[in-house]
């Protein structure tokens, strides 16, 4: 159910396919820029002429290292480490960390690409990046997590700095693991470099807006979407995957713009709550607490629990799925377009699967990918570089204003881009074209390196 591609692209496709074996996550993420780039070739020879695809799609170095820790009992762990800097062309390597059971070097490979479109969408000089473990910080103690990010970052350190590599969190990597990983890193280098991870506490050097800006960011986009359409979030009905920090603060926002969200869910199960979600309680559950969301039910008796449900079979207008990669198949997408869905906002990366994303373009529904959606994240980590720098702390209401500006700005090239390139509202080929142009010039003007 993929697109033709064009002849010439189809080539350095299968190039990337033989030099990148049973990388399937990356494989997909390429491919799907890849489908958008026929016209853009067609109207710049000149990126064929000095090979710009082929030097995007090959990472400008991959770092890969033994992370050993020991556990409360004194057992010893070995789990393997990863940074995968990819392309440098705005600016240091930009790019969260992701410690989870599923990570392996083709996890880390689609997110750093996907990254490069992303930070370049933002308009802010930042490069693209990834990195990250196979460490499941879930059910470990704080002292074994500790352990665990001073030995990550005793090898890590040395590829980092502000001007070169700045990591954040993602997946199992939030303000206890960035804090464990500042302290070694200000322990090995004997420096207080603030800019050279972002996701800090807000005492020492992090930026207001941090934690909540890629859910706030991702409804900000599919607001516009909706304005562009005519149209609100108020009085809509919404389905927000996950319970982590990208759905609650997705959740959070959508409630403030009118909006009723009415299911979420772990990687056990989903929680539906037919007049609306207590997110006080999510947030205590999971931010303080961290429990399961099953626990949700315990405090609301009219909330119904389904273990190993799919939340997507409950009727929404507005979906924003906010887990993991590929959790909308080509089924799910159906069912909700038969269901009313009239929009689907991207939280998580590449959450839906090509035949899904087709299913949504076909529909012609508001459709933001996640490398246009959630870049509110990055865009506020690299906010907070630039509080760094200049030693400033800013208020929450400016730094929140500053983002929507941001997404609002997102949003406008990626639908003008669709516009230019014969397809408006299509912000698949928008975010793709709009990312890929900007590195490419970058490129050019930096020669063969």
């Amino acid at each position: 159910m993929t697109m033709q591609l064009d002849e010439k692209l189809e080539g350095i496709y299968q190039d990337v396919l033989k030099r990148n074996q049973g990388e399937v996550e990356f494989h997909q993420a390429v491919r799907e820029v890849l489908e958008s780039l026929g016209p853009v070739m067609v109207k710049h020879p000149e990126y064929m002429e000095r090979k710009i695809i082929e030097r995007i799609c090959e990472p400008e170095r991959q770092i890969i290292f033994r992370v050993p820790w020991q556990d409360d009992k004194g057992r010893v762990h070995i789990n393997r480490g990863f940074r995968v800097e990819f392309n440098s062309a705005l600016g240091p390597y930009k790019g969260g960390l992701r410690f989870h059971p599923s990570v392996y070097l083709g996890i880390i490979k689609f997110l750093g690409f996907e990254q490069i479109f992303k930070n370049s969408l933002t308009g802010m000089p930042i490069g693209g990046g990834k990195g990250g473990s196979d460490f499941d910080p879930k059910g470990k103690s704080d002292d074994e997590v500790m352990r665990f990010c001073q030995s990550f970052m005793t090898e890590l350190y040395r590829h980092l700095g502000e001007h070169t590599d700045v990591p954040a969190g993602d997946i199992g990597v939030g303000g206890r693991e960035i804090g464990y990983m500042f302290g070694q890193y200000k322990r090995i280098t004997n420096r207080y470099e603030a800019g050279v991870l972002t996701g800090k506490g807000l005492n020492w050097g992090g930026s207001l807006v941090r934690p909540e800006a890629t859910g706030y960011g991702a409804t900000f986009f599919i607001n516009e979407a909706l304005r562009v359409r005519k149209d609100t979030f108020e009085g809509k009905t919404c389905l927000v995957s996950g319970s982590g920090n990208v759905a609650i603060y997705t959740i959070e926002k959508i409630h403030q713009l009118g909006g009723k969200c009415v299911a979420c869910s772990d990687s056990n199960g989903v929680i539906f709550h037919e007049s609306g979600l207590d997110l006080n309680l999510i947030k205590q559950l999971k931010e303080v607490e961290r429990r399961r969301i099953q626990d949700y039910t315990q405090y609301h008796k009219d909330a119904k629990y389904v273990a190993n449900g799919n939340i997507w079979e409950i009727p929404c207008q507005v979906a924003m799925p906010s887990a993991t990669q590929n959790e909308i198949n080509g089924k799910d997408a159906k069912l909700l377009v038969k269901n009313g869905c009239i929009a689907v906002g991207e939280g998580a990366n590449m959450p839906t699967t090509p035949e899904g994303v087709k299913v949504f373009l076909d529909a012609k529904i508001a459709y933001g990918p996640g490398k246009a959606a959630n870049a509110g994240g990055v865009a506020t980590s690299a906010l907070e570089m630039q509080q760094n720098a200049s030693r400033d702390s800013w208020t929450f209401e400016f730094t929140e204003k500053k983002l929507e500006g941001i997404m609002v700005g997102i949003h406008n090239n990626c639908y003008a881009t669709s516009e230019e390139y014969g397809a408006p509202g299509n912000y698949v080929l928008g975010a793709n074209i709009c990312g890929f142009i900007k590195v490419a010039d970058a490129m050019v003007a930096h020669g063969l390196i």
